[in-house]
């Protein structure tokens, strides 16, 4: 037979379950605009039936429900969703890093400007079509001097402004760095706690929260993989274990471990305090080519646009590439201008028999010999200037062609007028072409490049805005759903104390009225 006091148990189990589930609401309400909440549910799970099976068990027709008890308080999250994010959060970060370093090149090259490169070389050219028209002109050779520093401070200005922009990058790199890291650290922090909790059967909801959020701002820094080690105790099945983080490529590929169920290892991008380009990434004692570290994010753009070294030892990167394009644009147009103004004749050389110089020389060794070995052109956007003796003497400009040496021809002037028509090789792409064309495709390739970066910028946004937004809907807090389960539970926990008040009732006829029948 069964108690007389079991539907009091019933209904105080009824009570302390819905009592329960309001607590977990108003937590919910209570952090509808925290960053990084989940909001959480009691899961409602049926107390073992009476009688138990047994010999002794009482014979009534069959098992009765002993009511209800909250089995678990459990987050409500979709893990795939993280998944989702994460990869596309990677993405996100690579190329709004990338979108980013353009925009500040672009601002730098300022093209087509009235103050750019190419407006002052065409200035430096009208010049010396005007010093043709009249060679013996003063006023005209002192323009063709001006010109010619504005052409040697304009190389410079972009040159030392590029460099400072990827000085900038450098530091960057190296905040980014101790960011991951410091993300890593915290991510070993917090499994710790979560590994000192779970053996005892609770689910911490709040420190798996915790975990999540850093997970997924590391997602914007490199791609990661997400997995999880069995939990050890006794643990709740549904609880989530120590998260292991590993480094991955774009294709799943695993380059090296970040943090494990019991440690973790930094990350460190070699050389760059040196201003090397990066040729290794080291995570704990693994180091890694930067080719093989072929790994979304922000780390990995921003050591794109510093500059790299690949495996046949070229260095390439976005502001040392069009660093080098400088370079090489002043170096070879100063070489051929100086070829063209030293096989003419200058005035002081027509009237005394001195030796005419190049226009342009390397502000290093104050030469103008710019036939030395390629690796002279290393930085020589920075070092070209003019000659001392163009500085000293405007008849030191050269005007008239060896072959008629007079003071009124304009053969060599014409000459060096028509060098910016002429096709040159400029040193890296084995092919050649005018100043202009050539100029203009590097300008050009660069424009190209950041309305790609733009673009996917706005397409990984916008994927990931839209992968937010359905994790969002799972997993945010809804205060009009709180509101409507309020209700709910507080209707299921005024009818559990219905129940006692009538199960009293029925005690107490029980108790006190069976017996007196007929007195």
């Amino acid at each position: 037979m069964r108690s007389t006091f079991m539907g009091l148990e019933t209904a105080r189990r009824g009570m302390y379950a819905q009592q329960s589930a309001l607590y977990t609401t108003g937590q919910n309400i209570a952090n509808a605009n925290t960053p990084g909440y989940t909001r959480q549910r009691v899961n409602f799970e049926q107390t073992d039936p009476y009688p138990s099976v047994g010999m002794n068990r009482p014979q009534i027709p069959g098992q009765m429900g002993t009511g209800v008890k909250a089995g678990s308080i459990q987050r409500v999250r979709e893990s795939f969703l993280d998944v989702q994010y994460r990869g596309e959060n990677s993405k996100m970060g690579y190329w709004e890093t990338r979108s980013g370093a353009l925009s500040k090149m672009e601002q730098v090259m300022n093209e087509p400007s009235d103050s750019g490169l190419s407006k002052t070389m065409d200035l430096f050219w009208q010049s010396l079509q005007d010093l043709a028209v009249n060679p013996k002109n003063t006023g005209a050779r002192s323009v063709v001097r001006q010109r010619g520093v504005a052409v040697a401070e304009t190389f410079h200005y972009l040159h030392t402004t590029l460099a400072a922009e990827k000085n900038n990058v450098k530091n960057e790199i190296n905040v980014t760095e101790k960011q991951v890291n410091s993300l890593v650290n915290q991510i070993h922090q917090v499994n710790q706690q979560i590994g000192s909790v779970e053996p005892h059967g609770y689910l911490p909801n709040d420190l798996y929260d915790e975990r999540d959020r850093l997970l997924d701002e590391l997602s914007s820094l490199v791609n990661i993989k997400v997995e999880y080690a069995t939990p050890e105790g006794n643990a709740s099945p549904i609880a989530e274990g120590k998260a292991i983080v590993k480094l991955t490529t774009d294709s799943g590929t695993e380059l090296g471990v970040l943090v494990s169920d019991s440690s973790y290892n930094e990350m460190k991008v070699n050389n760059i305090n040196l201003d090397n380009p990066v040729s290794t990434i080291s995570i704990g004692s693994t180091n890694l080519s930067f080719e093989s570290f072929q790994s979304s994010g922000k780390m990995k753009s921003l050591i794109e646009s510093y500059g790299f070294q690949d495996s046949s030892g070229n260095v390439k990167g976005l502001f040392s590439d069009m660093m080098t394009e400088l370079d090489n644009l002043a170096f070879t147009f100063a070489k051929e201008f100086n070829d063209v103004h030293k096989s003419g004749l200058s005035p002081n050389e027509i009237n005394n028999g001195t030796g005419n110089t190049g226009f342009f020389i390397d502000t290093k060794d104050n030469s103008d010999d710019l036939t030395t070995p390629s690796d002279r052109r290393n930085g020589f956007a920075s070092r070209i200037g003019i000659s001392q003796n163009i500085y000293n003497s405007l008849d030191n400009i050269a005007n008239a062609s060896a072959s008629n040496p007079t003071l009124g021809d304009s053969g060599a002037v014409l000459a060096m007028a028509d060098v910016i028509n002429k096709n040159f090789d400029y040193g890296n792409k084995n092919e050649q072409s005018n100043f202009r064309n050539y100029y203009e495709a590097v300008i050009g390739q660069m424009a190209v490049n950041s309305q790609e970066a733009v673009r996917l910028t706005s397409n990984s946004e916008a994927l990931r805005q839209a992968v937010d937004d359905r994790r969002a809907s799972v997993s945010s807090v809804s205060l009009d759903e709180e509101m409507t389960n309020m209700i709910q539970f507080q209707h299921a926990y005024n009818a559990s104390a219905r129940m006692i008040s009538l199960t009293d009732e029925l005690l107490d006829t029980i108790i006190n009225g069976m017996g007196v029948g007929g007195r």
